[in-house]
């Protein structure tokens, strides 16, 4: 159920929020609970992270707006808040520069795993330096 004025939106316990491959530029914001975010890989699940309070997600298709590459589950009773544009975020950000830093942060935090992540696939990959340089 959504309060449209305040942007609130609450999700039960394993209601998806995002399904991957989907188009929608929304980015999300937990106010209460846990989101899971996973990736599918054949028949399996692969869960990515568990966010909480304060984290967020969905950024990816704010600025891009490509599919959705993850889908994202609640994990009990969930409350989020949502931007739909990219002017959105910037007066959310505006208005709280404290966010922003951390926002800033966890990007690059999430930014540095996915290198590992990358590095360490393509380092089993005969033509590693080819791939990243070319």
């Amino acid at each position: 159920m959504t309060d449209r004025k305040k942007r609130i939106v609450d999700y039960s316990d394993r209601e998806t929020i995002i399904q991957s491959d989907t188009f929608d530029s929304s980015m999300y914001i937990i106010l209460e609970g846990e989101v899971e975010i996973s990736l599918k890989k054949g028949d399996k699940k692969v869960v990515l992270a568990v966010l909480k309070e304060k984290d967020f997600f969905g950024e990816i298709s704010l600025f891009t707006k490509i599919p959705r590459s993850a889908t994202a589950t609640a994990r009990g009773f969930v409350r989020l808040t949502y931007l739909k544009n990219v002017g959105e975020l910037e007066r959310f950000l505006d208005k709280n520069p404290k966010f922003a830093i951390g926002m800033v942060k966890t990007l690059a935090s999430r930014l540095a795993r996915t290198d590992e992540l990358f590095k360490k696939e393509m380092s089993s990959q005969p033509n590693y330096a080819n791939v990243l340089y070319s």
